[in-house]
């Protein structure tokens, strides 16, 4: 399984674009004859647009996140098409690439939440993965060819011994297989032409790694808890070369990105039932969502008068005055009467907007925020 890190991943803006360029077809129709009746243009922007036998609906305003527990086999640009079609939202993008053959939280921002991606990416990820022994493979992972065999097995103690060695912030040489660019091209494209693609090791920083399980003597279940940039296929591989076994991913599953954990994750059947109840009047597809505001867990809220946010909203910044005065620095996101009104940052007495949310349109549901 090729995953790429957290920092390769799709904005909502370059999910758009892309999702134009893959849409955006000519009107080909489906009648070769050479003579066609004119058609008639409705200028009406609320009014459905209709291509050869297809009924394309009017995209809407929805803002908010869901964590799609993501099913084995769909890529993470898949998953961000079904959520912006099940939703029928305008604009989508995830949070940190999930590769094919892993399954687990994949964090969608819909709407106005693609302005808050890049702090879940910045977050921790937690994975659990399950390394088979006695292969290394050029991916890394199942789905590469074999290039270093060995009969040799680890033992419990060994494999116990060796974690300290990648814990805290250490040396990691990226897969050949990575979104890592090199001279301006993907080094996985320049390794699927045959070429030698050489990474410089750079620092990551993990956490956690622990052995959850030894089910047999080919395989071992571990969980590890990590930085930006870290790749677990790297980790397998290096980890099998040091104890003379050889080693590649065979099973992953993401469990945390950031704010995002096992409990805010819906699975994809459950997610299509509930866009089908809400089709039929029987519930609502804001209840999948939660507000824009969870991916700001870590950041400090400052609440404004309606006046002051009046000034924010324009993008005009807002002087602070009175013995009231907030005495935080940096990066806060800012609320007015409880509802998210930008991001902004605090310094030499004053807030300066930074993005400015407009959220109208269809919000979580009132009480997501309580998360369990």
């Amino acid at each position: 399984m090729t995953m790429d890190p957290a920092h390769d991943t799709i904005s909502g803006e370059q999910a758009d674009q892309r999702d134009v360029q893959k849409n955006n077809f000519p009107d080909m129709g489906g009648n070769s004859e050479p003579h066609h009746e004119p058609r008639r243009v409705n200028n009406d922007p609320r009014a459905r647009q209709q291509k050869g036998n297809q009924v394309r609906r009017d995209r809407r305003d929805v803002h908010g996140w869901v964590v799609l527990d993501k099913p084995i086999g769909m890529t993470s640009t898949q998953a961000v098409a079904v959520l912006k079609r099940l939703f029928n939202a305008k604009r989508a993008g995830h949070a940190g690439t999930l590769d094919p053959l892993a399954s687990g939280g994949l964090p969608i921002a819909l709407g106005e939440a693609t302005k808050t991606v890049p702090f879940v990416m910045d977050g921790r990820k937690r994975y659990q993965f399950t390394v088979c022994w006695g292969e290394e493979r050029d991916t890394d992972d199942i789905e590469g060819r074999a290039t270093a065999t060995s009969d040799q097995r680890p033992t419990r103690e060994a494999i116990l011994a060796l974690l300290p060695r990648f814990t805290g912030v250490i040396e990691q040489i990226p897969p050949r297989y990575s979104a890592i660019k090199v001279q301006g091209e993907r080094a996985y494209d320049l390794a699927r032409d045959g070429e030698v693609v050489e990474l410089a090791p750079r620092p990551v920083e993990i956490h956690h790694l622990t052995l959850v399980d030894q089910p047999d003597n080919d395989h071992a279940v571990f969980e590890a808890e990590c930085g930006k940039g870290t790749y677990v296929r790297a980790l397998a591989r290096d980890m099998g070369r040091i104890l003379g076994t050889f080693g590649h991913i065979c099973a992953l599953r993401r469990t945390l990105v950031g704010p995002f954990g096992e409990n805010d994750m819906i699975p994809l059947d459950q997610l299509e039932a509930l866009c089908d109840r809400a089709a039929s009047g029987e519930g609502s597809l804001a209840d999948a969502l939660l507000p824009v505001e969870t991916a700001l867990d870590d950041i400090p809220a400052l609440a404004v008068t309606r006046a002051d946010a009046a000034r924010l909203h324009r993008g005009q910044a807002v002087l602070l005055r009175g013995r009231d005065a907030p005495t935080c620095s940096g990066t806060v996101y800012v609320t007015v009467a409880g509802r998210l009104l930008a991001l902004a940052e605090v310094g030499n007495g004053e807030i300066i907007p930074k993005r400015v949310f407009n959220l109208t349109g269809l919000t979580a549901s009132p009480g997501r925020n309580e998360r369990n």
